[in-house]
């Protein structure tokens, strides 16, 4: 991931392109959660991620710590259900990470999605195998830190993104051990995890906009 620099446009980019997918998926995510959760995620992301393309809108937010900050400010305080704080807090842990720099390189970018997944572990206690977002987002940091070495940005960034939707694809025979959808027990088992898939988006966004 040689020469890539990341700056508050290119974030920019990638969080509007998260936005749209989401948009895109609501019906779907509404389904899959309809399933084993509350029929909620598609809608809550949904309205959480317009509130935060306002806020970009705005243009108050100029470096990358400061964007991501508002962003994950933002969706804490309109994303319903567990989605808003995890989200968030994936969010906020990332731009602790990134702190005043102008300008990230594929390590410190790697650096700050990791930090953000340790965030969401750290607020969800989930693990792998528990049918939630961390299966898809653990093994796209690590696809993303495994191709760094070797890799542009754009194919380090596309090996994250392959392994988030096979970690996504991954949740639909577990059965869940977390969230509403632990309540159902072996029922849960046959269906695509909603916070997974919506994870994955995450990933596949970066890749189209950042690579």
């Amino acid at each position: 991931m040689a020469g890539a620099g990341i700056d508050a446009a290119a974030l920019d980019r990638w969080i509007r392109a998260f936005a749209a997918a989401i948009t895109e998926h609501e019906a779907e995510l509404t389904r899959l959660d309809s399933a084993i959760g509350d029929a909620d995620h598609g809608a809550n992301m949904t309205r959480g991620l317009k509130a935060v393309v306002a806020k970009l809108d705005d243009g108050a937010a100029t470096g990358p710590g400061a964007l991501l900050k508002q962003t994950g400010m933002t969706l804490v305080s309109t994303v319903g259900g567990a989605s808003g704080p995890l989200y968030g807090t994936f969010f906020l842990r990332m731009a602790t990470a990134v702190g005043d720099t102008d300008t990230l390189d594929g390590a410190a970018f790697a650096a700050a999605l990791r930090a953000g997944v340790e965030g969401v572990v750290a607020r969800g206690k989930a693990e792998a195998g528990d049918k939630t977002m961390y299966d898809a987002l653990a093994p796209a940091v690590d696809a993303l830190d495994a191709a760094l070495g070797g890799e542009d940005a754009a194919g380090a960034l596309s090996a994250a993104a392959a392994a988030a939707a096979a970690g996504r694809d991954a949740t639909t025979p577990m059965q869940a051990r977390k969230g509403r959808a632990s309540y159902l027990g072996e029922r849960s088992v046959g269906h695509q995890d909603p916070g997974a898939t919506s994870a994955a988006l995450l990933v596949q966004a970066a890749a189209d906009t950042l690579g």
